[in-house]
């Protein structure tokens, strides 16, 4: 059971599990994810803490024998108050379960959302007190002069989401050719721990540099090339662009080889990295006092919705860490630019697009909900009678006489498919007699305009069904026939469902 991808894990789960989490999913992400951490692993513990929380929402709708629409709510649920709980964000946790684990936006959603993230911050209040992961008093206003830099700072911020983005899945997709676990282990760790080296603040989830930054305590960004420079500013501006190119290879290679945690710290931690880097550029370059704490909150909303396509999450998560709406129309405007740039060149977030490509993901739309949740290969008809295609004419006039069906499946002594007879393509020799031994099987059998693999999703059968225009096709296992599928009963099936899930009753 992979726990490496805690949010990926829980969409996974909605689209093709029934919303199942197995009950280790409780505690195993936070164990791990500490201990991934704890040795320095550049990666967060908010997905783990997710996944944590949605595995406890999910056992108990399992408990109660609750069907998949509540257990889906009951998970995410679970989700949103974990959020809530870390940051003490009440709305960015409702938010989220929105905006990335695609709940449906009803009162039947929002109410338990709402009790879930209250619930839980108002728990971690009273556990924690007001110590918080992640806060700053925002002192400076915004001021009408400095929009035009929040629009470019919202560009910059969307071009490093897709950087952080693809560096993300192309280091997953290497790192998943290496076969053999400590070689994959062992080169992670090389790669993770000689960044953490070069740039100490790469060492663990961030937030402490962060805050520094936050604070205008620029000490924490020292590392071995301090020395180096003469010059404060350029050296800031030479190593937190270092650290923007760099900190997405140090969490990547920590979650590609074998480590657990999130995306979400990184996230931000480059976020604030970004903005910094945007301050001083162009603070330098028109001469003016830029507010760097400012620049920092609205980077980090920059980046959270440019990599996890959850602008609004970005938005409300960075209000509620401030304390206020002071920087609201900043946010707004940063968040809602590196949204659409980052769109630009990547339809999906690092959480969606593995699933996307399978045609897995739950959406908000509806009908494509449906393709991803769909299992159809229960829709296929495999009581159809086989024929082999060197049998004679009278061979299939006798199977004709036992069957109900039209079609004829022809399949050699393996199973494997060639080609199938239809009743129409017969009719008119069937009752000659004279022909039954004199004409084979494979002389009037047709080849069908396509055939579908048992392996494929629904919205690519729905799409060959639309493409050849014909209402039953083969389906194969591993090229062997496996039954028939029919456009009529694929549409009954998906009607039944849609009312099922969507159903208010």
């Amino acid at each position: 059971d992979d726990i490496s991808h805690g949010v990926s894990r829980i969409l996974q789960s909605f689209s093709r599990g029934k919303s199942y989490l197995k009950a280790h999913n409780i505690w195993t992400p936070i164990v791990a994810s500490s201990i991934t951490i704890g040795f320095g692993g550049s990666v967060g513990a908010e997905a783990p803490i997710v996944l944590s929380g949605s595995a406890i929402g999910s056992n108990i709708g399992r408990k109660l024998g609750l069907s998949y629409r509540y257990i889906t709510l009951l998970a995410g649920c679970g989700a949103a108050g974990a959020i809530a709980g870390i940051f003490k964000a009440p709305v960015a946790g409702i938010i989220f379960a929105i905006e990335v684990l695609m709940l449906d936006m009803t009162l039947s959603s929002i109410v338990p959302l709402l009790i879930s993230t209250v619930t839980a911050s108002t728990v971690a209040w009273l556990l924690m007190g007001n110590s918080v992961l992640l806060s700053c008093t925002l002192k400076d206003t915004f001021l009408l002069k400095d929009l035009p830099w929040y629009l470019v700072l919202g560009i910059f911020t969307g071009l490093v989401a897709v950087w952080f983005s693809k560096v993300t899945l192309f280091a997953d997709r290497v790192f998943k050719l290496i076969e053999n676990n400590t070689t994959r282990i062992a080169i992670g760790s090389v790669i993770t721990g000689s960044l953490i080296v070069l740039l100490p603040p790469f060492f663990g989830e961030g937030y402490t540099t962060i805050m520094g930054i936050l604070r205008g305590d620029y000490s924490l960004l020292n590392t071995v090339f301090s020395g180096f420079f003469h010059s404060t500013w350029f050296y800031l501006v030479v190593i937190t662009g270092s650290m923007i190119l760099l900190k997405v290879v140090a969490t990547s290679s920590t979650n590609s080889a074998g480590g657990v945690g999130g995306v979400f710290a990184p996230t931000l931690f480059t976020g604030a990295i970004a903005g910094l880097f945007a301050a001083l550029i162009l603070g330098k370059l028109s001469n003016s006092e830029i507010s760097v704490a400012s620049f920092v909150l609205a980077g980090m909303a920059g980046l959270m919705a440019g990599v996890m396509h959850a602008p609004l999450t970005a938005i409300f998560l960075i209000v509620e860490i401030t304390g206020g709406y002071n920087l609201l129309i900043p946010l707004i405007i940063t968040s809602t630019v590196a949204f659409i740039t980052s769109r630009r060149f990547t339809d999906y977030s690092v959480y969606h697009v593995q699933l996307a490509a399978r045609g897995e993901l739950v959406t908000h739309d509806k009908d494509k909900a449906i393709l991803a949740l769909m299992d159809w290969t229960g829709e296929i008809e495999n009581d159809l009678i086989t024929i082999k295609p060197e049998a004679t004419l009278g061979d299939l006039v006798k199977i004709i006489s036992k069957s109900r069906r039209n079609i004829f499946p022809v399949v050699d002594e393996y199973r494997v498919f060639e080609g199938v007879v239809m009743l129409d393509d017969v009719r008119e020799i069937m009752f000659d007699s004279g022909l039954y031994n004199k004409i084979r099987v494979r002389d009037v059998m047709q080849i069908p305009p396509s055939y579908i693999d048992i392996s494929e999703s629904l919205k690519v059968v729905m799409d060959t069904f639309e493409q050849t225009g014909a209402w039953n096709l083969p389906v194969l296992d591993k090229g062997l026939y496996a039954g028939y599928i029919s456009r009529s009963g694929i549409y009954s099936a998906y009607r039944d469902m849609l009312i099922k899930q969507y159903s208010e009753e």
